[in-house]
């Protein structure tokens, strides 16, 4: 451990202690700007939570992923989107309500253990944390692959660890970093996807040269708008809804921004437009552009609608932004998993030097233990991708569902204990609460349900399913021990 490490763990749970008065903006961690009095720095700007909220909803699935989905489902994809994009935005709504009342690094984590109990923010926890480790393997051998075809005399694995060591060293220099990279890594994104709404609505109109308006011909023509009927669109929604994961990381990144609430409140109104500018808008323009069953659609649609359109070099193009989209998913996962080791740390759900941070407020325990789970993922990507990286993949595939569930229940318990200690921190409201709370809970059922009829769905929540076991079974054992310490006689 670095000399300039000061442990901070030993502070009493959360679901122990209330909020208090004027803490709450802080997430619990005391005054921002203070890395040595073991607490986080509000080292972020409001600029640079803008873009991860932006950036948060647009990945590389987005990019290449949405062909497959595209080419199981027709343009009703489009019907999947939507009803997925509803989901997310209730769910954002009722993480921003809480978020915006009592900012914490540990986000629905914090608030599960408040509202539900200590299993539940121990287990969802250490969930979301298997989550994102696991991802920094996908996004960093994804992101070794393209460096790898530009330079192919490094190795891919070294791409791997040359991507993964320059994010590691961000992410631990200062918070500040990490929002910068992030600011730019997203501002590409946007910046690419704006431009490419702007060529697709052009060709669409016929207004560039050697196009024509295409009208309705291929959102009805290649078997109508749902040529393999209305199952498809859940089946869709299947490999949709996952996609969305990542756009709660703004309200984990709240606790150590210069103004939480404002931030949050902010993050949380713009998720509507966000998804229905990016994702929905972007699709429509693929599947009107171009027919939904088309080779090249499935390969890598917009790669396509750029060819379509004739934009030279399409495909290089397209490497740049998904490789960006790759590091900033790989930056987000670094940072995001760190701080959820840090709460859980802080609550005395892992191990106390999780909750240390150095004189810059930066956990430095946590960012290294998260990638070094990193770094053995990857391994395993290239030893076994077939058995264990697949067993990785596949058991923390249905988190986003684990997540979102606890986030509906922790607001129905969170509203009261808001409206009785905090009243005038409410300046998030979930709409029709809590009908809209409980329409959502529903939604999330449904797809959990209809998983199990899919045979990579069925496969996908049965691992999940049994990563969640061993966690239960994990904060069980914790929980034991915590109670016999604390009725132990004292030394």
């Amino acid at each position: 451990m670095s000399a300039e490490t000061t442990t901070t763990a030993g502070s009493p749970p959360a679901d122990a202690v209330p909020p208090q008065h004027g803490q709450a903006g802080r997430g619990g961690h005391g005054a921002p700007g203070h890395g040595a009095d073991g607490h986080l720095k509000a080292g972020l700007k409001n600029r640079h939570l803008s873009m991860i909220a932006i950036g948060g909803v647009i990945g590389a699935g987005l990019f290449v992923g949405s062909g497959a989905g595209i080419a199981s489902t027709g343009p009703g994809i489009l019907l999947s989107y939507t009803l997925a994009g509803v989901l997310v935005v209730l769910v954002m709504r009722m993480l921003g309500e809480m978020a915006a009342a009592d900012p914490q690094s540990g986000s629905f984590s914090a608030y599960a253990d408040r509202a539900l109990g200590r299993w539940a923010g121990f287990t969802i926890g250490w969930l979301y944390w298997f989550f994102w480790v696991v991802v920094l393997a996908v996004e960093a051998t994804a992101g070794a692959k393209i460096l790898n075809n530009w330079v192919p005399g490094v190795p891919q694995w070294g791409w791997a660890l040359i991507v993964m060591a320059v994010l590691t060293a961000t992410n631990l220099f200062s918070v500040a970093s990490y929002g910068e990279f992030e600011f730019w890594f997203a501002g590409i994104k946007v910046v690419a996807i704006a431009a490419f709404l702007v060529i697709g609505v052009l060709a669409a109109f016929g207004l560039l040269p050697g196009t024509h308006a295409v009208g309705t011909t291929n959102l009805v023509g290649h078997g109508g708008f749902l040529p393999h009927g209305v199952g498809a669109v859940f089946t869709g929604m299947l490999t949709v809804v996952f996609a969305f994961m990542g756009s709660e990381i703004v309200t984990l990144a709240a606790g150590e921004s210069e103004d939480p609430e404002k931030a949050v409140s902010k993050a949380t109104n713009s998720v509507i437009w966000r998804i229905g500018v990016f994702y929905l808008g972007s699709i429509l323009l693929v599947v009107t552009l171009l027919p939904w069953d088309s080779d090249a659609v499935k390969g890598s649609p917009y790669v396509a609608v750029l060819e379509h359109v004739g934009i030279p070099g399409a495909g290089q193009v397209m490497d740049v932004i998904v490789l960006t989209a790759v590091l900033s998913c790989l930056n987000s996962g670094m940072y995001t998993a760190s701080r959820m080791a840090f709460s859980l740390g802080r609550r005395g759900d892992a191990p106390k030097a999780f909750a240390t941070v150095n004189r810059r407020g930066v956990p430095m325990v946590a960012i290294l233990s998260s990638v070094v789970f990193g770094f053995v993922a990857v391994f395993f990507n290239y030893t076994s991708p077939n058995t264990v990286f697949s067993f990785l993949l596949n058991s923390s595939g249905a988190v986003a569902l684990f997540v979102w569930l606890v986030i509906c229940f922790s607001q129905l318990k969170m509203r009261k204990i808001i409206e009785n200690e905090m009243p005038e921190r409410l300046t998030v409201r979930m709409w029709l609460y809590p009908y809209l709370t409980w329409a959502a809970i529903g939604m999330i059922g449904f797809v959990v349900a209809y998983m199990f009829t899919d045979a990579d769905g069925r496969k996908q929540m049965y691992l999940s399913l049994v990563a969640a076991a061993i966690v239960l079974t994990a904060s069980a054992v914790v929980g034991r021990r915590r109670r016999a310490a604390a009725v132990a006689p004292a030394a």
